[in-house]
C-alpha cells in the first residue's frame, strides 16, 4: 500500500544530520534519503565519514566537530553549497561522556561532553535557524535522551547535557514557532548498538560485575523489556518532518519502550 501523502515529507527536503556517518544519525541520513530528502552529514572521523559517503552517494558530507564553532561555521557554509538552503536541521551529534562517582569526573571530561552534547546544538542552531527561516516549513529535531527527564548516577555530565537540550528544544519552540519554524525533542532509550555495549560494560566495570548482569539490569528498568532500534528513532524523526507532524512542536518524545528509571 502507497504511504498516505501526510507521512510523505515534501520532494528535495533539505537536511542536515549532525554525526550522521554511524548509528542513529546514519539510520536517519538514509531513512531521509530513501525519502526522497537531499541529505549532508558531519562527522568526527574522515574514515568512518568515507565509508558512509561510498555506501550512500547521493548523501554529502563534511569532516566536523560540532563543539568547534570554527567547524561549524565551514559546515553551514558547505551544507548552503550543496543544498542551496535547510528545510530541517537535526542535531544528532552527542558522546557517552565518563562514567564514574562525581569526584571521580574530571572538569575536561565535563566540558567535553557538555560542549559536544549541548553547546555544539547551540552552535548549530543559531546558524541553521536564518537558513530555515526562508524555508516554507522549517524544523529542528534535537536529540536528547531519557536521561534528560530521568537523573542518572554515574553518568552526571551527560544527564546535565540532556536535561539542558530539552531547556533548548522548549526555549527555541517558543521563539521560533511565529515564523513557522517547529522545534522538538527525541529522546531515545536503550538503543541497541556498540555505542550502548560501551555503556552497559562502562556501568558494569564501575559496579564489578558482568556484562550480562548489568544488560539485564537496564532491560529490567524498560517496561516493554527490550531495546530500541536506530531505525525506531529515525522513524519517528521523519515522521515530525512530515505534514502529518505539522502541529507537533516544543515536545519531547521518548522512543524506548518506557524506560521507567535508570
Amino acid at each position: 500500500m502507497p504511504t498516505p501523502e501526510r507521512f510523505a515529507i515534501k520532494p528535495g527536503q533539505r537536511v542536515l544530520v549532525t554525526a550522521g556517518a554511524a548509528g542513529i544519525g546514519q539510520a536517519i541520513a538514509s531513512t531521509f534519503a530513501e525519502a526522497g530528502a537531499r541529505v549532508h552529514i558531519c562527522d568526527i572521523s574522515q574514515g568512518v565519514l568515507d565509508e558512509c559517503l561510498t555506501a550512500s552517494p547521493e548523501i554529502s558530507g563534511t569532516l566536523a566537530d560540532v563543539s568547534d564553532e570554527h567547524d561549524v561555521a565551514r559546515l553551514f557554509a558547505e551544507v548552503d553549497r550543496q543544498l542551496s538552503g535547510l528545510d530541517v536541521l537535526i542535531n544528532n551529534a552527542g558522546i557517552a561522556g565518563p562514567t564514574g562517582g562525581i569526584h571521580e569526573i574530571s572538569p575536561a571530561d565535563w566540558r567535553r561532553t557538555i560542549d559536544v552534547n549541548l553547546t555544539g546544538q547551540f552552535y548549530c542552531a543559531r546558524l541553521a535557524v536564518p537558513m530555515l527561516r526562508k524555508a516554507s516549513d522549517g524544523a529542528i529535531i534535537n536529540m536528547a535522551s531519557v536521561a534528560g527527564r530521568l537523573g542518572y548516577a554515574f553518568r552526571t555530565p551527560y544527564a546535565a547535557a540532556k536535561w539542558g537540550i530539552i531547556g533548548l528544544t522548549e526555549s527555541l519552540a517558543k521563539e521560533l514557532g511565529p515564523e513557522g519554524i517547529r522545534v522538538n525533542a527525541i529522546l531515545p532509550g536503550i538503543v541497541a548498538g556498540p555505542r550502548m555495549t560501551r555503556v552497559i560494560q562502562a556501568r558494569a566495570d564501575a559496579a564489578q560485575v558482568d556484562y550480562a548482569t548489568m544488560e539485564s539490569e537496564f532491560l529490567g528498568k524498560v517496561s516493554l523489556r527490550r531495546m530500541v532500534t536506530a531505525q525506531d528513532v529515525a522513524d519517528m524523526v521523519l515522521f515530525l518532518c512530515s505534514p502529518a507532524g505539522r502541529n507537533i512542536s516544543g515536545q519531547s518524545l521518548s522512543v524506548c519502550g518506557n524506560v521507567e528509571t535508570l
